[in-house]
C-alpha cells in the first residue's frame, strides 16, 4: 500500500539530512515526444500522471506508439552514501528506463509498479537525465495479447524516487512495499500469520528488525524486535493477536504493520494496512466471509472515463465508487489488469469485495490470438501474476485472484498453463481462492476455485428464457461446481428502437435491447441458490477504439458518467436497500400515432401508481421490482407520472407530430426521481 508521506522535492538543490528512507514525488518537470518526431525539440512538457491518447498534438487513438519521456535531476552530494531508486506506478505497457544515458533495466506489463535502483548510474553532486521509453504496441510476449479495451500508452500513473541507507526494507521486491503481511489462520478468537519482510543491503550481514503491529483503535498489539540474517531470503516473522477485529463488509476493520530498520536509531521504516478475514467458498454455503454467507451483488469496472482516458485521479476513483455503492453492488472486479493501489485502499476502508483479474484474456474479435504456447510468453504472464499478488496481498478488500477471463481452448492446449498460474497463485497466498471467467466448455473449468459463467444466450440468439434451461442443465451436471454468473450487452442511448427501414443496423445497438435482456436475466437468476454471485458485464461504458462508435456500451452508465441506463435503475432498485427507487422505464424511446401504449416501471418503494394524462393506469408486477401498467391510447402531449410512497417520477411524451404524424415523436424526460418532504 502506497505510503504518502509529504516531502516537497526541489531537484535543483535538496540536501537531505535525514536518516530514515525519504520518498520524493518526480510527477513534474517531464518532456514528452513521440519516438516518430525524431527530436526532442518540440517536446511538450508534460505532468505524471500522462498518456499520449490526450496528448493534444495525438490524431485518434495512437495504438501501436512508442512515446519517449525525459527528465532531468540534480541530486546533491550528501546522497552519495546512499541508496537511489525509482518506482513507477504504471506505464502501458513496456517501459525502457536509461539514466545518464546508461539502460537500467526493462519492465513489460501495463497495470503493475515496478522499481529500479539507480544508485551506480547516477552522478552525485551534479545534473542527471533519466529516459523513459514506452511502448504500447500489441506484443505477443506481453499480455494482454487480446482485449478490446484501450490501453492508453504513456507513464498513467505517478512515479516517485526513493532515498534509503545502504541496508533497507526492499523497493524491489515485484513492485511491492517489502512488507507482506500473510495471514494462516483467522478466528473470531485468534488470527495468527506472518510478516515476510524483504531487505536488501549493500555491505551488511545483519540488522536490527522491529515488526509492530497496531489495531484499528490504535493500540499496539503485537511487537518484536529480532537480529535478522542478510543471506537475501526474506525475513519472516511469525504473529499472533488474540481476540482481533475481523475486517467484513460491514466492519471494514484495519490493522496498521510498520516494520523499522535499525538499533538505537530508525535508518528504514515501512508501514503498510491490512486486515484480517477468513475466506471460503463451497457449493452449499456459497462466498463467505467469517463463516457469513455474502450474497455477491458485484460489477465489471474498466480503466477509463470520457476525461481522464486511462490517466485516473483519485477524485475519479472516488466518484466511480460512490456510484457503485448507490448501485447497491457490494462487489467489483477490475477488469483484465488491476486498478491503482488507491481504489483498493479506499474498498479496503469501505468494505468493497474486490476481484483482481491477470492479463490473460480473450476479447470477442475472432482474429485475436490469446494464448502463445511460447516461453516468452508464459513467462510474462507469470511474472505479472506475481507482481499482482504481492502489490495487493495486503488489501483484505480484495477476496480473489483472477487467473484467466474468456479464453478460447482450441489451438494450443492452455489448460497445463492455466494449471501452473494456479498453483502459483494458491503457493504466493493460500489464504485467497483463485477465479476464472468462462464461456466455453471444456477442462478449463475446473482448474480455478470458482468459476464465474459469462452466459449471453438471447442476446445474439435464442430466447433470453433459454437461461433457464442452462441453469437447470448446470445444477444437473455441474452443481458441484462453486459458481457464478456474469451477462451484460451494448445499449447506446442515442440509439432509437424505431427506425426507418432503409436505415443502416449493423451498428444499431438500443439501449431498449440492454434493458430488456437484463429484465429477463434478473428475473431469472438473481437470489439463485445455485450461485454465490451476480456480476454485471459493466459498471461503465469504456474506450474500445476497435469497436463502432470507439466504445464499448455495455455499461450501465455512460463513459462520461452523465447518464444512467434504464438497467441501472433496475439494479439499484434490486441491490441497494438504504434508498429507494422509483424510475419509469423506456423515457428515450420512440411512440408512434396511435399505438396502445403501456409502461414499465422499476419500483423498490412498493406497487406504483401510474398517471398518463387523464388516466389512472393499474400496474402489475410481473417480475420482482419491475412493474407493468396496462394499455392506453395517446395523442398529443402526455405527463406520465409514477407514484410510490413518498417518490415521484415522470416524463413528458409528444406523441405523433404534425408534419409525420404516423413516423416520428418526440420524447423529453423532465425529472428523475424526487422525494417529497
Amino acid at each position: 500500500m502506497k505510503r504518502y508521506i509529504a516531502i516537497l522535492l526541489l531537484l535543483t538543490g535538496l540536501v537531505s539530512t535525514a536518516r530514515a528512507r525519504e520518498v520524493f514525488p518526480i510527477n513534474e518537470g517531464w518532456r514528452f515526444f513521440f519516438k516518430s518526431e525524431k527530436t526532442s525539440d518540440n517536446a511538450r512538457h508534460v505532468t505524471l500522471p500522462h498518456s499520449w491518447n490526450t496528448d493534444p498534438l495525438a490524431q485518434g487513438y495512437w495504438l501501436e506508439t512508442t512515446g519517449n519521456y525525459q527528465n532531468g535531476m540534480y541530486l546533491p552530494v550528501e546522497w552519495a552514501s546512499k541508496r537511489l531508486f525509482v518506482k513507477f506506478y504504471g506505464v502501458q505497457s513496456v517501459a525502457d528506463l536509461f539514466v545518464n544515458g546508461n539502460y537500467v533495466g526493462t519492465h513489460r506489463g501495463g497495470a503493475t509498479a515496478f522499481t529500479f535502483e539507480i544508485t551506480d548510474k547516477v552522478r552525485f553532486g551534479t545534473d542527471n537525465a533519466m529516459l523513459v521509453v514506452v511502448s504500447n504496441s500489441y506484443r505477443d510476449d506481453v499480455l494482454p495479447t487480446s482485449t478490446d479495451m484501450n490501453l492508453y500508452g504513456g507513464i498513467y500513473r505517478e512515479a516517485e524516487l526513493i532515498l534509503t541507507e545502504r541496508t533497507a526494507i526492499s523497493p524491489l521486491y515485484l513492485g511491492s512495499e517489502g512488507v507482506l503481511v500473510r495471514q494462516q489462520s483467522v478466528t473470531p478468537e485468534k488470527v495468527e500469520g506472518e510478516v515476510e519482510v524483504h531487505i536488501t543491503s549493500k555491505g551488511d550481514n545483519s540488522c536490527m528488525l522491529n515488526v509492530a503491529i497496531t489495531d484499528p483503535d490504535g493500540v499496539r498489539t503485537y511487537t518484536k524486535r529480532q537480529r535478522a540474517k542478510l543471506d537475501g531470503k526474506p525475513v519472516v516473522v511469525p504473529f499472533t493477536i488474540e481476540n482481533p477485529a475481523l475486517w467484513s463488509p460491514d466492519r471494514p476493520a484495519l490493522y496498521t504493520v510498520t516494520a523499522t530498520i535499525g538499533d538505537e536509531t530508525v535508518t528504514d521504516s515501512v508501514t503498510v494496512r491490512t486486515g484480517f478475514r477468513a475466506i471460503a467458498a463451497s457449493t452449499a454455503d456459497g462466498l463467505t466471509i467469517n463463516g457469513e454467507r455474502i450474497p455477491v451483488h458485484g460489477v465489471t469496472l474498466y480503466h477509463d472515463n470520457a476525461l481522464s482516458g486511462g490517466t485516473l485521479a483519485p477524485e475519479d476513483y472516488d466518484a466511480d465508487l460512490r456510484q457503485i455503492r448507490t448501485l447497491g453492488a457490494n462487489a467489483l472486479r477490475s477488469a483484465v489488469i488491476p486498478h491503482a493501489q488507491y481504489l483498493y485502499d479506499r474498498c479496503d476502508e469501505q468494505g468493497m469485495l474486490v476481484w483482481v483479474d491477470t492479463p490473460l484474456h480473450r476479447s470477442s474479435f475472432l482474429g485475436d490470438v490469446a494464448y502463445y504456447a511460447m516461453p516468452a510468453f508464459e513467462q510474462n504472464g507469470m511474472e505479472q501474476l506475481q507482481e499482482i499478488i504481492a502489490q495487493n496481498i495486503n488489501h483484505p478488500s480484495v477476496v480473489m485472484w483472477g487467473i484467466f477471463s474468456r479464453l478460447w481452448p482450441r489451438g494450443d492446449d492452455v489448460t497445463p498453463y492455466l494449471k501452473r498460474l494456479n498453483d502459483a497463485a494458491h503457493a504466493l497466498d493460500p489464504s485467497r481462492p483463485t477465479v476464472a471467467s468462462s464461456d466455453q466448455n471444456g477442462g478449463i473449468n475446473f482448474i480455478t476455485d470458482l468459476i464465474v459463467w459469462r452466459q449471453d444466450v438471447g442476446w445474439r440468439r435464442g430466447s433470453t428464457d433459454d437461461v433457464i434451461l442452462w441453469r437447470n442443465q448446470l445444477q444437473k451436471n455441474w452443481s458441484h461446481l462453486r459458481s457464478a454468473v456474469s451477462y451484460g450487452g451494448s445499449g447506446f442511448i442515442g440509439h432509437k428502437s424505431y427506425t426507418a427501414q432503409a436505415e443502416p443496423r449493423s451498428n444499431w445497438m438500443p439501449e431498449e435491447k440492454q434493458t430488456r435482456f437484463h429484465e429477463e436475466y434478473a428475473k431469472n437468476l438473481q437470489n439463485d441458490s445455485l450461485f454465490w454471485g451476480i456480476w454485471i458485464d459493466n459498471m461503465f461504458d469504456y474506450g474500445s477504439s476497435r469497436r463502432p462508435y470507439g466504445v464499448n456500451g455495455a455499461g450501465l452508465v455512460t463513459l462520461n458518467r452523465r447518464e444512467c441506463k434504464d438497467a441501472y435503475y433496475l439494479y439499484k432498485a434490486m441491490w441497494n436497500r438504504e434508498e429507494p427507487t422509483l424510475h419509469i422505464v423506456d423515457k428515450r424511446r420512440r411512440l408512434r400515432d396511435h399505438d396502445m401504449q403501456a409502461f414499465r416501471v422499476y419500483s423498490s418503494a412498493g406497487v406504483p401508481v401510474l398517471i398518463a394524462g387523464a388516466d389512472t393506469l393499474a400496474m402489475t408486477e410481473y417480475a420482482p421490482f419491475q412493474y407493468r401498467s396496462d394499455s392506453v391510447a395517446m395523442r398529443g402531449t402526455v405527463e406520465v407520472k409514477a407514484v410510490a410512497g413518498e417518490l415521484r417520477d415522470s416524463v413528458t411524451i409528444l406523441v405523433g407530430n404534425v408534419l409525420k404524424p404516423k413516423r416520428t415523436q418526440v420524447l423529453r424526460r423532465t425529472a428523475g426521481p424526487q422525494t417529497i418532504n
